[in-house]
Formats: structure tokens, C-alpha cells, sequence
């Protein structure tokens, strides 16, 4: 067989370089992406040096700007033959100013726009590859941390605070998921949300003033097992915390939520289940 072909979000720190060391190591081809050129190469350079019989390439965006996402989507449809696995992995966490509301560029949240929009137009974007590639896995890291949407003032505009905002984020990404999930049920293209630890030793949660609680290895082992055990195969739209399949937030099993959230999705990013 073929190496298994995954690309990885947000690869040059954290989890998600924990996720592609630890697949470089089986021989997996790795599709590395990331938003600062020296980084992204440095961790490149780590994972070919770690296991010289991996194959390593590199996307170069900011995920805070839509266009660079479609960008990046049309470059690696354009680019590899296959995609076996997408984890959206790539995160704005509660910011070192939490009090501080920033925008993307195209003028939406900022939380809300990596953390949700990103992701969700990335699997828009490769979505005719995931398929033609099928059997292939969507894995969305999500979060335990989640927070009721407002519908009413979704970008919250309002007493705005970041970790509220990234835990919005996190639910918006785990009601796509459910409604990604059902929607491509039969294509062999699987869509599933996991959250990968408590508080992990990153720079995000550093960076808000947390106390990391857990290393990074502790959320590796439970996305790549969405990643690689043969056994989830065939299970989507599922939110898993760490190895257990269990609930979400109320909301996300909300039908009406979950329609109004993916119409405005929709239209933010220009991508529904009609559009190219």
C-alpha cells in the first residue's frame, strides 16, 4: 500500500507537531501547514530528520484569512494525487489580551473564524480530493471547553472575552462536524471532533495565563487513533474527549441551532453543499 497522505494544521508547534512527529515515525506521507515560513520549514527539517523515509510537504497560509484558505485548498487539490486525512488542527486560543477583540480579514471574530470557519471551508475546499481518495478521515480538534452560540451576537460584539469566544469557536466546529458527518454519510469520507487533552503545555494556553496540566503526548495518542485505527473507519459525526465517544455541549443536538449556524456559515465563507 501506498503511505497514507495526511495534512495537518497549524504543524509548527504544539499538537499539531506532535501529531506529524509522531506519524512521520510510520512512514506516513505528511502535508504540513503552518503560517510562518522558517517555522513551518524548521519542523519539516525535525520530522524528515526523525524518520528519513517520510515524505514531507509544506502549505504556506494564514488561516485568519479566508482567501488564503481557499488558496491553499486549490494549490493542494492541484498539487497531490490523493488525501487520505485532513485534521484541522490549527487554533487561536483565549489570547494573551483576552479583553481585546480582534477581527480576521475579512472582518468576522477572530476566534470564530480560525477556529470554525477555517476548517470548515478547508473541507469545503478538499473535499472533491477527500472523496476521490475515499476511504479518507476528517479529524477536527475541538475542545472540551464549549459555550453556548448566541445567535443574536455571534461575533460576540458584546462583552467580549476571548476564552468565551474560543469555546463559542469549539462548538460551532463540533456542530459542523455533525452536520458535515450526515451530510457525506455513504461517500466514505468520515468527519469526526475530538477533544485531546486537558490543558496541554502549549504556547496558547501559556499564553492566556492557564497552567498547563498534561504533556503534548497525551492528546498525539487519542487524535491519531481518529486518524489510524481501523476500527473507526466507518464512524462520523462524533465528538469524542480523548478515547471516549460521548456528548457535546446541549446545543450542538439542537437541529435549529445547528441550521442557522451552517447557513451563516455558508455565507461567510462562500461555500455550501451546492458550491464547487
Amino acid at each position: 500500500m501506498n503511505p497514507r497522505i495526511t495534512l495537518i494544521t497549524g504543524a509548527t508547534q504544539g499538537l499539531g507537531r506532535g501529531i506529524a512527529l509522531d506519524l512521520a515515525a510510520r512512514g506516513e506521507t505528511l502535508l504540513l501547514h503552518g503560517r510562518d515560513a522558517g517555522r513551518l520549514e524548521a519542523v519539516a527539517a525535525e520530522a524528515r530528520a526523525a524518520a528519513p523515509d517520510t515524505t514531507v510537504r509544506t502549505y504556506l497560509a494564514d488561516l485568519s484569512d479566508l482567501d488564503q484558505v481557499r488558496a491553499m485548498a486549490d494549490r493542494i487539490r492541484d498539487a497531490e494525487p490523493r488525501l487520505d486525512v485532513l485534521v484541522n488542527n490549527a487554533v487561536a486560543g483565549g489570547g494573551a489580551e483576552p479583553l481585546r477583540r480582534e477581527l480576521s480579514a475579512q472582518g468576522h471574530e477572530l476566534r470564530f473564524a480560525v477556529n470554525h470557519l477555517a476548517p470548515y471551508a478547508l473541507i469545503r475546499g478538499l473535499l472533491p480530493l477527500l472523496k476521490a481518495s475515499a476511504p479518507a478521515r476528517v479529524v477536527n480538534v475541538a475542545s472540551l471547553g464549549q459555550e453556548r452560540i448566541d445567535f443574536d451576537d455571534v461575533m460576540l460584539e458584546r462583552d467580549y472575552e476571548g476564552l468565551r469566544a474560543y469555546c463559542r469557536s469549539k462548538l460551532a466546529l463540533i456542530m459542523a462536524t455533525f452536520e458535515l458527518g450526515a451530510e457525506l454519510e455513504g461517500t466514505g469520507v468520515t468527519v469526526n471532533a475530538l477533544h485531546p487533552a486537558h490543558l496541554m503545555d502549549t504556547e496558547g494556553v501559556r499564553a492566556y495565563g492557564l497552567t498547563p496540566v498534561t504533556g503534548i503526548d497525551e492528546g498525539v495518542r487519542p487524535t491519531v487513533r481518529l486518524i489510524t485505527d481501523p476500527e473507526l473507519g466507518s464512524t462520523t459525526g462524533r465528538y469524542f474527549d480523548r478515547f471516549t465517544d460521548t456528548r457535546a455541549h446541549e446545543q450542538a443536538y439542537d437541529k435549529e441551532a445547528r441550521r442557522r449556524l451552517m447557513a451563516l456559515t455558508d455565507e461567510l465563507t462562500g461555500y455550501g453543499p451546492a458550491a464547487p
